[in-house]
């Protein structure tokens, strides 16, 4: 021996922290499994029967309630400049939410028949009002656009907003039909009647001269077509002309002319052009990650002209931040996404073009408005669908999202999970819990 000693075997390490050991830690799935596992379970949920159902009414009451309380603090100081209640324009809105709230449950209770019923009446009532509109001393002007007709004291409506919704009806009604006798394959039964009739629509909004409704009006005749079916070629030649129409519009309109000129400006510009454009995003950009407060907005005290209607996004953000605004962005973006899917699993072609086409009208306006609030889009005069002060425009957008509601409930799936729902006819709920609380076995203290 040589005088070292021979190396035995080591001992491990004793643990620490107390004497625990890593086995919990290596125990736990790797972070890749984890997240398959969280996918998984978020797939699984979103492919319940009642998810769409669920989705389409709590986001839109959650946008309805979100707008009131918007439309409260953005209204308060245009108000009491008009020399009215600090509550005035509240309280209209409230009033036509609660009229609306009333019009969504009858929509959602109806049957689809109903619905199609409707179509035609919707239709012909609507033409009648906007042709009325235009005729003097009847028709009233707003901000440049003649589209109101007043009611009496404080109220008017704008027919052309109620426009969208039976063009939506009738043209889901009239494809569903021709669907039906197999005559959608042909170029004029796809364009005839449904392209003549938007045209007029679009004539009598753009009489009053309207460009942010008819643009909308033209996304949903676009979405009908593209749900028909309608071939590439006929539906370039669609948007060739529409969009000639759109631009001779805009270059013979100094106004439009200069709504263009001021995409992406940073500055008012000669004679305040772009006060508004730029105004909305100095709101955005001092509003930070969470806002000044509800409330404490600068901009809407003369700074920002229709803080509670057109822009009233860039209040949302000046006092709720971003974090505010993109909660608003997420709710819009599931009732998108719930409306897709209730136009893609049913089997009615009613159902599919008209959920697709409340769907394509409540996603185009919400991003031309958003757009515009951000800079990235023309100011098209349109409101945040749900959110924007505006009973004309709140009351058939309600009706429209109660018409999702009722095709989310009418799905196979979806009405055997509601009654399964619903207590038996002569049982009660109370009944049937306390004889389930009583099959259950009474064990062990010390069982588990």
């Amino acid at each position: 021996m040589n005088g070292t000693r021979t190396a035995g075997p080591r001992r491990a390490p004793a643990p620490r922290g107390g004497g625990r050991s890593r086995t919990s830690a290596t125990a736990r799935p790797p972070r890749g499994r984890r997240v398959r596992r969280l996918y998984e379970r978020a797939r699984r949920a979103w492919d319940r029967p009642l998810t769409a159902y669920y989705v389409i009414l709590g986001a839109s009451l959650l946008i309805t309630v979100l707008g009131l309380v918007m439309v409260y603090s953005a209204s308060i100081i245009k108000a009491l400049e008009l020399s009215l209640p600090a509550t005035y324009f509240f309280r209209k809105q409230f009033l036509a939410a609660v009229i609306g709230g009333a019009l969504l449950l009858i929509a959602a209770r109806m049957p689809v028949k109903l619905h199609r019923a409707l179509a035609y009446p919707l239709l012909m009532g609507t033409v009648f009002l906007m042709v009325l509109v235009q005729i003097p001393g009847i028709g009233h002007e707003v901000n440049g656009n003649q589209n109101w007709i007043y009611l009496g004291g404080p109220f008017q409506l704008q027919p052309s907003e109620f426009g969208k919704l039976a063009l939506i009806l009738w043209g889901a009604d009239l494809l569903a039909r021709k669907q039906e006798k197999r005559l959608l394959t042909q170029w004029k039964h796809l364009l005839v009647p449904l392209v003549p009739i938007a045209f007029l629509l679009l004539g009598l909004i753009m009489l009053g001269g309207d460009m942010g409704t008819a643009i909308i009006l033209t996304a949903i005749l676009f979405g009908l077509l593209w749900l028909a079916g309608a071939p590439t070629r006929l539906f370039v030649s669609v948007l060739t002309v529409a969009g000639a129409i759109g631009v001779m519009l805009i270059r013979t309109s100094e106004n439009r002319m200069a709504r263009i000129g001021c995409l992406g400006a940073t500055e008012p510009g000669p004679g305040d052009l772009c006060w508004q454009a730029v105004h909305g995003i100095y709101a955005l950009a001092s509003g930070g990650w969470f806002g000044s407060g509800l409330g404490a907005s600068v901009e809407k005290w003369g700074q920002l002209p229709e803080p509670h209607t057109d822009f009233i996004f860039a209040i949302t953000g000046e006092e709720l931040g971003l974090a505010g605004t993109l909660s608003v962005l997420a709710l819009f973006a599931a009732l998108g996404y719930a409306g897709i899917r209730v136009a893609g699993r049913t089997e009615d072609p009613f159902v599919r073009y008209a959920a697709g086409g409340v769907t394509t009208w409540i996603t185009a306006q919400a991003v031309i408005n958003i757009g515009a609030v951000l800079g990235l889009l023309p100011i098209a005069g349109v409101p945040l669908p749900l959110f924007s002060y505006g009973g004309s425009a709140l009351l058939p957008t309600m009706f429209a999202v109660g018409l999702l509601i009722a095709f989310a409930r009418d799905e196979p799936t979806a009405k055997a999970a509601l009654a399964m729902r619903q207590p038996r006819p002569g049982s009660r709920a109370g009944v049937s819990w306390m004889s389930m609380r009583r099959r259950v076995k009474k064990r062990p203290s010390g069982e588990r």
